[in-house]
C-alpha cells in the first residue's frame, strides 16, 4: 500500500499489475545466478541474504514491499489499518484477513493455523530462529477463525507492520514442520531444503552451495503465472563472474549483488546482453564526527568517553567547523568515482522512503570550499604555520579512519585533498574491515571504540519504518567502557531534546506525524554536523534485456514479483 494512503488512514485493497500471459509456463526456464550460493531453503535458520532471497520464489509472507518501499498485499485481502478496523485503536493489536482460495503448492489449503504455527516455530525458546525480531513485542497470534488472524502486542505498536511482513518474515506449512520444533528445527533436511509454498515455484531439487532446480507451482492462485515453467537458480563464484555472465555472454538472465567497480560494468554493460539495474532502500556512507576526546594523551579511561559531555572533542563540538568540513565535499564526484550507478549524492542520514526524506540540508550537494574557508575565517581559525589552521593553541588535525576498501581509500584522498585546501591536516588510517567492524571490546581498532576524530562507514535499517533507526542516537546509546563499547551513537551525539522526539515517535500511530518527526530528528542531527552525509547507496544487479517485468527493491527480496517476469519476444 503507498504510503501516503496509510499516513491518510485510508484503506485499500491492492493487486500486483496484471501481466498478460499466453499460459503458464510458456516462457521456458529463466536462468539467475546468485555468486553466494544458499545453503537452505528456510529463512528462519539463516541470517543470510542468499537464503531469504532464494526462498522467497517458494514462501511468502502475508505483505511485501514493492520497489517504492510501499507495502502490497501477497496473501490478504487488504492492508489492517486503523481506519479499516484491523489495527486497534489502541494500537495493541493487527488483524489480518486471509485471502480466500490460496492453496499451498501440495493442493492443501492455506489458513490462518499456518501463519500463528509460524510465530510458534520461530519464538520456540530452543530454536534460534534467525528471525525472530520480526516478534518483537508480539504476545500473541490466535486463529479467531480459518482466515482470520489476530496478532496482540504487549504494547502499543504504532508500526505493527513486522510479524508476517517483508520476505524475511513468511509463512512456512504447519503440516510439513510442526515436527521440526526448536533444537529439532534443523534436522529436518526434506523441509529445510524443499519447502512447501504457496510462492509461484517449488522446489524441485536443492543442491547446498551449487544449485536449486524449481518448477512452476501448479497451485499458483494467478493461473497464468509464473510465465516460466522452470528456475534455474545457480549459485557460487564471484561478483566479476557473475556480472559477465549475463552482461557479455547471456547465460543467465539475472545475476546478484554485483559489487564492482564502476569502469568495469560499463564496460560489460558494452557488451549488448543486458542492462545494470539499483535499487535504493536506506544505506548511506557517512563521516561520524567524534564529539568526545579521542586524544591518546587521555589514557583508556577517558580516550574517546562521552563522561556526560564533560570530555568534549576540542573543535568538532563546533557546528561551524563541522559544516565547513562538509562544505568542501564534492559528493557527486564521490559518486562517479566510487559508486556510479549504485550512488546518489545525500544530505541526510535518513534518506528515504520518500515519506520520511528530508529536503531542509540540500545546500550540502553543491561543493563551496571558499564559502568554507570564510566559515572557518569567521570561527577563529586563522591560517598558521605550513598551512595549517589554529585557534587558542589548537590545530585544526584530524585523524580519518575508516575500514580497508578501496572506494572508501579513494573516497579518503579526495577528501583529505578538499580538507587540505581549507588549512585542514588530515592523517589517513584504514583498518582491516573484520576488526573495524568485529566489535572486540578489548581491541583499539573498533568504530565503537572511535579512538580517532572522525570515522566512515555506511549503516541503513531493514524494512520502511525509522522508529528504531533513528533511536540509535540517543544520549544512552552512546558506546563507553562501562557498556563493553557496545552502541549505536558512534559520533557520541547526546541532546535532551532529540531523545524527547525519539519517545515521542514511540507514541505516535499517525503516520503523518511519525514523518515529520523522522525529518525534525534527521535534521537535528545534521544541524549538529556529529554526522556527515555523503552517498545513498544501492544495491546493484544486472538482467538480460530479454528478461521483462523486473522490478528491483532494496526494501524486501530482489525477486519478490519474480511471478510477473516473462521472456521479451
Amino acid at each position: 500500500m503507498n504510503l501516503k494512503s496509510l499516513l491518510l488512514g485510508a484503506a485499500a485493497s491492492l493487486a500486483l499489475a496484471p501481466t498478460a500471459y499466453a499460459e503458464r509456463g510458456a516462457d521456458g526456464q529463466l536462468n539467475i545466478i546468485y555468486w553466494q550460493a544458499p545453503s537452505t531453503m528456510n529463512p528462519f535458520l539463516s541470517g543470510g541474504t542468499k537464503e531469504v532471497e532464494a526462498a522467497s520464489m517458494v514462501i511468502e509472507p502475508l505483505i511485501r514491499f514493492d520497489e517504492q518501499g510501499e507495502m502490497v498485499p501477497m496473501l490478504v485481502s487488504e492492508i489492517p489499518t486503523v481506519a479499516n478496523g484491523g489495527v486497534s485503536a489502541d494500537l495493541k493489536t493487527i488483524t489480518y484477513k486471509l485471502s480466500d482460495g490460496i492453496k499451498w503448492s501440495d493442493g492443501s489449503a492455506f489458513t490462518a493455523s499456518d501463519v500463528v504455527f509460524t510465530w510458534e516455530y520461530c519464538t520456540h525458546p530452543e530454536g534460534g530462529c534467525a528471525q525472530s525480531s520480526y516478534f518483537d513485542g508480539v504476545s500473541n497470534v490466535e486463529a479467531t477463525d480459518p482466515l482470520t488472524v489476530k496478532v496482540t502486542f504487549a504494547e502499543a505498536k504504532p508500526f505493527p507492520y513486522t510479524a508476517f511482513v517483508g520476505s524475511e518474515s513468511p509463512i512456512i506449512q504447519k503440516a510439513q514442520f510442526e515436527n521440526c520444533m526448536g533444537a529439532k528445527a534443523p534436522e529436518c533436511t526434506d523441509a529445510n531444503f524443499n519447502p512447501i509454498g504457496t510462492g509461484p515455484y517449488v522446489v524441485d531439487e536443492f543442491k547446498p552451495n551449487d544449485v536449486i532446480s524449481l518448477s512452476a507451482n501448479a497451485n499458483y492462485r494467478d493461473a497464468s503465472k509464473p510465465a516460466f515453467g522452470s528456475v534455474k537458480f545457480k549459485g557460487g563464484g564471484d561478483a566479476a563472474a557473475a556480472a559477465r555472465a549475463v552482461l557479455e555472454t547471456g547465460e543467465f538472465d539475472y545475476a546478484w549483488n554485483l559489487q564492482l567497480a564502476p569502469e568495469i560494468l560499463d564496460k560489460m554493460e558494452m557488451g549488448g546482453k543486458g542492462v545494470v539495474v539499483v535499487a535504493f532502500g536506506t544505506s548511506v556512507e557517512r563521516l561520524h564526527l567524534n564529539q568526545s576526546n579521542a586524544s591518546a594523551d587521555l589514557g583508556p579511561d577517558m580516550r574517546s568517553v562521552y563522561a556526560d559531555g564533560k570530555n568534549p572533542h576540542p573543535f568538532l563540538t563546533d557546528p561551524k567547523v563541522g559544516k565547513a568540513l562538509s562544505m568542501a565535499i564534492d559528493r557527486q564526484l564521490l559518486v562517479d568515482v566510487g559508486y556510479g550507478k549504485a550512488g546518489k549524492a545525500t544530505c541526510n542520514v535518513l534518506p528515504a522512503p520518500a515519506a520520511y526524506a528530508s529536503t531542509a540540508n540540500d545546500s550540502c550537494l553543491n561543493q563551496d570550499i571558499e564559502g568554507a574557508k570564510k566559515l572557518l575565517d569567521e570561527a577563529g581559525w586563522k591560517v598558521g604555520a605550513g598551512g595549517i589552521r589554529e585557534k587558542d593553541g589548537v590545530k585544526l588535525s584530524v585523524l580519518f579512519q575508516t575500514s580497508t576498501n578501496a572506494v572508501r581509500q579513494d573516497s579518503q584522498a579526495l577528501i583529505k585533498q578538499w580538507w587540505g585546501e581549507l588549512g585542514v591536516e588530515t592523517e589517513l588510517r584504514n583498518i582491516n574491515a573484520s576488526v573495524f567492524f568485529g566489535g572486540d571490546p578489548s581491541s583499539p581498532d573498533t568504530f565503537q571504540k572511535f579512538y580517532a576524530d572522525i570515522e566512515m562507514y555506511t549503516n541503513n535499517f531493514s524494512g520502511v519504518d525509522p522508529e528504531a533507526y533513528m533511536a540509535n542516537w540517543r544520549c544512552s546509546e552512546i558506546p563507553g567502557p562501562d557498556k563493553q563499547w557496545q552502541g549505536s551513537n558512534m559520533q557520541r551525539f547526546c541532546n535532551p531534546a532529540y531523545d524527547a522526539l525519539v519517545t515521542e515517535m514511540s507514541k505516535t500511530a499517525e503516520l503523518s506525524k511519525r514523518g515529520d518527526l523522522a525529518k525534525a530528528m534527521n535534521d537535528m542531527i545534521m544541524a549538529s554536523y556529529s554526522i556527515v552525509p555523503l552517498v545513498h547507496r544501492g544495491g546493484q544487479s544486472a538482467h538480460a534485456k530479454t528478461l521483462g517485468g523486473v522490478k528491483m527493491t532494496d526494501w524486501d527480496s530482489e525477486l519478490w514479483n519474480i511471478a510477473d517476469w516473462y521472456r521479451i519476444k
